[in-house]
């Protein structure tokens, strides 16, 4: 059925972002590729389009043979016949519109589930450097709507245009067989239509675009102030008020555009329904005249008034054909630039599985710094950051050689940025060595297997994340086969059950978006939990008592102590005092192992340790 939405929907594509571009074949044989699984469901949903679009052109024949033969012949006979076969045409006709909804569902969601898996996976291997500069909600945005509109491409775009050409192939064909001067005149009525069309279709366009552009900042806005932080900041640095004002500036910028938009489209479906009047006119008075010349019948004529009303959305919808197609294409590429981008740490070949961990690791000569922007990063995903400069950053770690004994309890010390975090995070590959080696039990990280390797490293961050789910379920995402028992064990090891048990919901309390219905000290035990219940080889903690009490800090550190016994322990302190009784003391400055011994060594030595040590002892009064 015509309507705005429907004829507007012909003019919504931003032509001029495909203006002048070609679709590419490698990227048309991909999508080729990709619909390989459901070549059969598009066979036969192309078949329900074309059987579709020929029984709806047999109507107006029915109509004619009722008018021309059954009518003046007195035939009751054929007037039920006639009647039977409508009644026949109109179940097909729903039965078909059934099944081509169907397999155009089964096609899409099923285009759709394939794309969004292969995102989701591929974007979970991408480095941590592709995060810190990508927007989340522009990859979303390639998740979400890029994948629905390469759907779109393969549904609803080729159902529309092989529908539009086989009704105007079959329509016009009955048209001209009834008669073609008519036809010809009826068709001479749509350049009219067309042009100021056109013309309105850019307006359209543009008013479009900037209603995607202003939904997307005020989306933007909601997001950022309906989050915990957020919200709190507004709450203690912002004014209500101006918020308000803020908000309602942009959502009265969108209720406007809305309103112009609804505008042009209504627009367009009245020139529609006046190009669609103005033919059935012609056939009116130029079909008149040739039925009172007994050049054609009567029912010849109300066949044509019904073709008349069925030719002109096609016709004007294929004007945009092309549009629609390569618009569709910029769907698909947007999620292949994506499913492109390379992982750059990733599985050799022949990587070996790391079996029956000892936890001895090695830096061997290791030279660290980020990749490139144009490694890291894709162009399109980030705003307001550049991507053209193809140099990496400076070294983060020059020339470190250090080995850990298995059981060994290090503390990694040093002034910020000096690449205490970095190193610890080369041992489980989350960053990859520039140069040198990292090595556990001798193998190099990038011989052997990703889960194999973080499989046997643990880590407890300084600001620890819990997902939005119950705390059992936080909890067994170090091990999703972890018994309830375990889970228990490992809080009660953690200093954490007896809270857990005290909750309303227990282990099924949900811990808020980031964990925020917990206290930071109760996240951090939860972190600490979640690293025993994994039972690594290899433990990092970054600074992980730093948000505890100094009650709960002392528990902790006792529980820690237990847990660590046996295991190789990298910790990473910013405040010393709490590494005092460390095995041995690494201090880094500037990228580079500058000293290492133990705590009264170092003090004696009289270098940077002692410096920093005697700067926080002073300092410590002052702490609040």
């Amino acid at each position: 059925m015509t309507g705005p939405h429907s004829v507007a929907m012909s003019f919504r594509r931003d032509s001029d972002a495909v203006k002048g571009r070609r679709i590419e074949r490698a990227v048309l044989a991909r999508v080729v590729g990709l619909c390989q699984p459901y070549r059969r469901q598009l066979v036969s949903f192309v078949i329900t389009v074309v059987l579709a679009a020929i029984v709806g052109a047999i109507p107006p024949l029915i109509l004619r043979s009722l008018l021309d033969t059954a009518v003046p012949e007195d035939s009751r006979t054929l007037v039920g016949l006639l009647a039977a076969a409508a009644v026949a045409l109109a179940i097909a006709s729903s039965v078909l519109s059934l099944i081509q909804r169907w397999y155009s569902a089964k096609i899409g969601e099923g285009l759709i589930f394939d794309l969004r898996l292969a995102l989701f996976d591929h974007v979970q291997r991408l480095p941590i450097s592709f995060f810190t500069r990508t927007q989340t909600g522009a990859l979303m945005s390639r998740l979400n709507n890029d994948v629905i509109g390469a759907q779109q491409a393969v549904t609803n775009t080729l159902g529309t245009v092989v529908s539009n050409i086989i009704t105007l192939v079959v329509t016009l064909s009955f048209m001209l067989a009834l008669e073609w001067k008519l036809t010809i005149l009826t068709l001479l009525v749509l350049p009219f239509f067309i042009i100021p069309a056109r013309r309105i279709g850019k307006k359209l366009v543009v008013a479009t675009r900037e209603a995607m552009q202003l939904n997307a900042s005020m989306n933007n806005t909601v997001v950022e102030r309906f989050n915990v932080a957020g919200a709190l900041v507004v709450k203690l640095f912002g004014s209500v008020d101006a918020e308000h004002d803020h908000f309602a500036g942009r959502a009265g910028r969108v209720r406007d555009i809305g309103i112009t938009t609804s505008m042009y489209a209504r627009v367009l479906f009245v020139a529609l329904g006046f190009v669609t009047a103005v033919g059935t006119a012609i056939v009116y008075f130029v079909g008149g005249h040739l039925v009172i010349s007994d050049v054609i019948s009567i029912g010849t004529i109300a066949a044509f008034v019904v073709y008349v009303g069925q030719i002109y959305q096609p016709l004007t919808q294929l004007t945009n054909a092309r549009v629609d197609v390569m618009t569709a294409i910029v769907s698909f590429e947007r999620v292949f630039e994506v499913l492109d981008f390379p992982a750059l740490i990733t599985d050799r070949p022949d990587a070996r599985v790391l079996e029956a961990p000892e936890g001895r690791v090695t830096f061997e000569h290791v030279w660290f710094r980020h990749p490139s922007a144009a490694e890291s990063s894709i162009a399109s995903l980030e705003e307001g950051m550049v991507v053209a400069d193809d140099d990496p950053g400076a070294w983060i770690l020059e020339d470190v050689t250090l080995e850990v004994a298995p059981g060994e309890l290090v503390a990694l010390v040093g002034p910020s940025g000096a690449g205490k975090t970095t190193t610890a995070l080369l041992v489980p590959r989350i960053h990859e060595v520039v140069e040198g080696r990292v090595c556990v039990d001798g193998h190099d990280v990038r011989d052997l297997t990703l889960d194999s390797l973080r499989g046997a490293v643990g880590m407890v961050m300084q600001d620890p994340h819990l997902f939005h789910e119950s705390i059992r379920a936080n909890l067994r995402f170090a091990g999703p086969d972890a018994t309830d028992a375990e889970i228990e064990d490992a809080c009660r090891r953690a200093r954490i059950h007896d809270l857990v048990a005290s909750l309303p919901d227990g282990y099924d309390t949900v811990v808020g978006e980031r964990g925020y219905r917990m206290s930071g000290g109760e996240k951090q035990r939860l972190a600490i939990a979640r690293m025993l219940l994994k039972d690594p080889a290899v433990v990092i903690l970054d600074e992980a008592t730093s948000h505890l009490d100094a009650e709960s800090e002392l528990a902790i550190q006792r529980a820690l102590a237990d847990a660590l016994a046996g295991r190789t322990a990298l910790v990473i302190a910013h405040r010393l005092s709490t590494i005092v009784a460390a095995d041995r003391i690494v201090v880094l400055d500037g990228g580079r192992v500058v000293e290492q011994g133990r705590h009264e060594e170092l003090l004696a030595a009289g270098g940077l340790y002692a410096d920093l040590y005697r700067t926080q002892l002073h300092q410590a009064p002052e702490t609040v």
